[in-house]
């Protein structure tokens, strides 16, 4: 057993309080963790993240932050990285089967996860682990026995499952395999917390089964509600419509001011570090009408870029907002590039990584979305080739300077 002690955990009623409720859409069993956390024992707290993409985004941020809640606490916070989840893929918020990755790009995908949770947690009193380390001794006669406390109809249960079945679309024999894959994760690392999604809770509960059988306690789950992306479905890197931690501030600024009013309160409370009480009532202003939306927007994205960048980028990047959006201006923080003369449109962007795949170009191309700032050429064919100097601009938030050797 992983020795826990009692040592600077701090058990104020108010702050555990807090602790579960903020950011929190179901706590399993709520009662018995808020006694753990008000008895002073050292919970271990488990969080797992697969690297499906390079970048982390604050859908994937409102668990980290429930994290960190726990870890100033004085608890031991464990961060996984799926890399060996990840192959399988987690299907629990997927109306469609995941592809398998291959393992050189869940290499080069996780490459930064740490650093970019670091932006959130302390590191350096973390406990930063892979599942690689113990999934992939299992064997098939250790696997079997875990499948064997589950069955399929608990599997096809499933909400997203089920529709899926419906709709005569395939669901993929490894896919029963995540949730044994996930759930051992909390028996490997013995966790007495484990943190997730509202839409993991199949994943979570397993957690609890396995840990049964190998005769550890239970552990208690905290499920976060999904956060809307920037087209109003959940924020996902499969669709494009986040906000990343890595965005550049300039970038994460405008990506909130383009945000859906409705979603605004929701993002003061769930995206945020400012008190409690201020962000509810931020919320019950902009249900009330009280305060302008626009207000709000650039309170949150004030607010959020501070978290990631700092207070002097928050206000670097809302000053270029304003030059550049209401003052017709170019931003002064945006990407630069040094080109070959007549390199295509298309490589130029791609490789900046302004935009991170070339049919993403083509489609902004098609829909008259980048244009020079110098010329006022709108570009009709990503194959165009760049002879000049120039500056462009890509969709509504996006530069990008080039310069040509």
């Amino acid at each position: 057993m992983l020795w826990r002690n009692k040592a600077s955990v701090i058990t104020d009623s108010a702050k555990v309080e807090e602790l579960l409720t903020r950011g929190v859409s179901e706590a399993i069993v709520k009662e018995d963790l808020r006694k753990e956390l008000l008895s002073g024992r050292r919970l271990r707290v488990k969080l797992g993240i697969d690297p499906t993409s390079p970048n982390l985004h604050l859908g994937r941020a409102v668990s980290l932050l429930k994290l960190q809640d726990f870890q100033e606490l004085g608890h031991q916070i464990v961060l996984i990285v799926g890399d060996f989840t990840a192959v399988i893929g987690d299907t629990s918020d997927k109306d469609a089967e995941r592809p398998m990755l291959s393992r050189e790009a869940i290499e080069a995908n996780k490459k930064t996860y740490f650093t970019q949770a670091g932006k959130l947690i302390d590191i350096k009193r973390a406990e930063l682990r892979r599942n690689s380390e113990w999934l992939e001794k299992l064997t098939y006669r250790e696997i079997g026995e875990h499948a064997d406390l589950f069955s399929v109809s608990d599997f096809i249960a499933r909400e997203n499952i089920a529709k899926r079945l419906e709709e005569g679309k395939r669901v993929g024999l490894r896919e029963v395999l995540y949730p044994l894959m996930q759930g051992y994760d909390s028996v490997a690392i013995e966790a007495d917390v484990e943190l997730g999604g509202m839409d993991q809770k199949f994943n979570l509960l397993a957690g609890r089964v396995l840990q049964q059988k190998f005769k550890q306690r239970p552990q208690n789950i905290v499920m976060n509600p999904l956060i809307d992306g920037l087209d109003g479905r959940k924020m996902s890197s499969s669709w494009g419509n986040t906000i990343n931690l890595t965005d550049l501030p300039g970038d994460m600024y405008g990506k909130v001011m383009s945000m859906r009013d409705e979603v605004l309160g929701t993002y003061f409370i769930h995206a945020t570090r400012i008190p409690y009480d201020e962000a509810l009532r931020m919320e019950r202003e902009l249900k009330e009408g009280t305060i302008h939306p626009k207000d709000a927007k650039m309170r949150l994205a004030r607010e959020i870029v501070t978290l990631y960048h700092g207070k002097d980028a928050a206000k670097d990047a809302e000053k270029n907002f304003i030059e550049t959006f209401q003052e017709g201006g170019i931003p002064t923080d945006i990407p630069e590039v040094t080109i070959a003369k007549g390199t295509s449109l298309k490589e130029v962007v791609f490789e900046s990584g302004v935009v991170v795949s070339k049919s993403e170009i083509g489609r902004l191309v098609v829909q008259g979305a980048i244009s020079s700032m110098v010329t006022k050429q709108i570009f009709t064919d990503d194959e165009t080739k760049i002879v000049n100097d120039d500056t462009l601009k890509i969709g509504k938030r996006r530069f990008l300077k080039i310069t040509v050797r």
